[in-house]
């Protein structure tokens, strides 16, 4: 009997442990799919931000179209923003300053649970006026670029957020070479890049520089180089060398003036100078008048003091009943009549006869003085 009770008490706890051990079994179990739902969304927000990140940000398994859509949306929108661009002014196109990256990508689910950290925010103006402030006080612009060590000058330029400067095609090209965006300085990753056209301004600054002071130059030159020919220097050997070139500026000026058929050019100056003759003579033969009586005696007078006795012409003695002569003097010498010009010449009469006749002008001029006369016999 007992060991019938014995075994009613054994049969009456079997069916409770066998209760307690279907609970630990369910929790167990329960506890295994909960930790098995953890990683299995844990392996999968790890995959997905694989694939979108690291291996091809523009992949997706929901849609496999997705990347074609993206990049033809982008394309529209580049295509838009270039419209625009192109309808504001040049000047405007070329000054303005903006952000070149596009706009971060929606974060993925290992970055929402915590998993991975998520990206930094965009900087704002005041910052991006801050690190082109300090990029400015570093002097980036004013130096060449640190990846192909040439001059900005007219060349689009990118400003990263660490405050480095750099040639846009030169940066494209390192970061397509490395394949990840680090700064080639300061080894920064995942960084903002800024197009600016400080460079560009400085360059334009300097070219406009270098012509005023090229034309500054010239003008000083030009204004020395005609105060050297205007005004005498002080000092005697420049200024014999002054008077030299000036005298070396005539000739040079008197030569190319002059005709090249030297004949053509004298004969030119002859009949000049025969016109010029023709002038004075007749000015002569108006200005001068008959001289008086008081006026002959005057003359006269002029020619006892001179005391030339000898005709210019034939180099004989002169005579006449008014005038000295002297003792010896032949009869054929004295009967030739003596003729006194109005010029104090005395000549006789039939020499100026003679040279009259000879003579082409029809009111001629005195042998020796070459004045017109007027003739009175004595």
């Amino acid at each position: 009997m007992r060991l019938r009770g014995g075994d009613a008490k054994g049969g009456d706890r079997l069916p409770g442990n066998n209760s307690n051990t279907v609970d630990r079994m369910a929790m167990r179990k329960s506890l295994k799919s909960k930790t098995s739902n953890k990683l299995v969304i844990t392996s999968v927000a790890f995959q997905d931000h694989i694939t979108q990140s690291l291996l091809h940000p523009n992949f997706s398994f929901s849609d496999p179209l997705l990347s074609c859509k993206r990049k033809a949306s982008r394309n529209r929108q580049a295509q838009r923003r270039a419209e625009e661009m192109g309808s504001q002014g040049q000047d405007e196109r070329d000054e303005r300053e903006y952000v070149l990256d596009s706009a971060p990508p929606p974060l993925t689910l290992a970055q929402k649970m915590g998993l991975v950290a998520s990206p930094v925010g965009r900087l704002r103006e005041d910052e991006w006026t801050q690190v082109k402030a300090r990029s400015i006080q570093q002097g980036e612009s004013a130096q060449p670029c640190a990846i192909c060590r040439e001059e900005f000058r007219l060349q689009p330029q990118v400003l990263l957020s660490c405050s480095h400067v750099f040639h846009r095609a030169c940066l494209q090209a390192f970061e397509r070479f490395s394949g990840r965006k680090c700064c080639p300085l300061c080894r920064r990753q995942q960084y903002e890049t800024r197009v600016i056209h400080d460079a560009a301004r400085l360059f334009r600054h300097q070219c406009a520089a270098r012509i005023q002071a090229c034309w500054r130059g010239y003008v000083a030159r030009r204004w020395y180089r005609h105060m050297r020919k205007t005004i005498c220097p002080k000092d005697k050997q420049l200024r014999h060398k002054f008077f030299e070139a000036k005298l070396q500026e005539l000739n040079d000026s008197f030569v190319r003036y002059c005709h090249t058929d030297t004949e053509a050019f004298l004969s030119d100056i002859d009949r000049s100078l025969s016109s010029s003759r023709r002038v004075f003579k007749q000015l002569e033969r108006k200005s001068v008048s008959e001289p008086q009586e008081n006026d002959w005696d005057r003359i006269q007078n002029q020619v006892i003091q001179r005391g030339v006795w000898d005709c210019p012409i034939c180099l004989n003695a002169l005579c006449s009943l008014n005038l000295p002569t002297e003792a010896g003097r032949s009869n054929h010498q004295q009967h030739r009549r003596t003729v006194l010009l109005s010029c104090s010449h005395l000549f006789h009469q039939l020499c100026l006869e003679a040279f009259e006749a000879f003579t082409a002008n029809s009111r001629p001029s005195c042998p020796l003085c070459r004045s017109v006369y007027h003739k009175k016999l004595i």
